[in-house]
């Protein structure tokens, strides 16, 4: 597994964030859903999971209770990267680990690189 792994189910968006973050010299996954997530991390545990909150099979949320009660997961650091900016969705995904809440419509490509790069030294 590489520095980090992307859990998004939009194709698009996904190979975007994974191309910028191979031109900085990352190692990167993807997964299109929760599950493959969960899966993926079971095998080769990344630096960093980058995870969006709505995805098909397992929900980010539920990827993180999961990944809580996973002595093994639990210490990979979180940053939803999502289009729900309701407070309570916030506060769920902090009380459930998550380093940092990224409002997908809030900020750029290029911000939110330079905030994993951030988490990963």
């Amino acid at each position: 597994m590489g520095d980090i792994l992307i859990a998004e189910d939009d194709k698009f968006l996904a190979k975007i964030y994974a191309t910028k973050f191979k031109k900085i010299g990352l190692a990167v996954d993807i997964a299109e859903d929760g599950q493959a997530a969960l899966d993926m991390m079971k095998k080769d545990k990344p630096k960093l999971l980058l995870l969006d909150l709505i995805m098909p099979k397992v929900d980010g949320f539920e990827v993180m209770q999961k990944m809580n009660a996973d002595p093994a997961l639990k210490k990979i650091p979180v940053l939803v990267l999502s289009n729900l900016g309701q407070e309570s969705d916030i506060e769920k995904a902090e009380k459930l680990g998550a380093k940092e809440f990224i409002i997908k419509s809030d900020m750029s490509i290029a911000e939110v690189v330079k905030k994993i790069q951030s988490h990963l030294k």
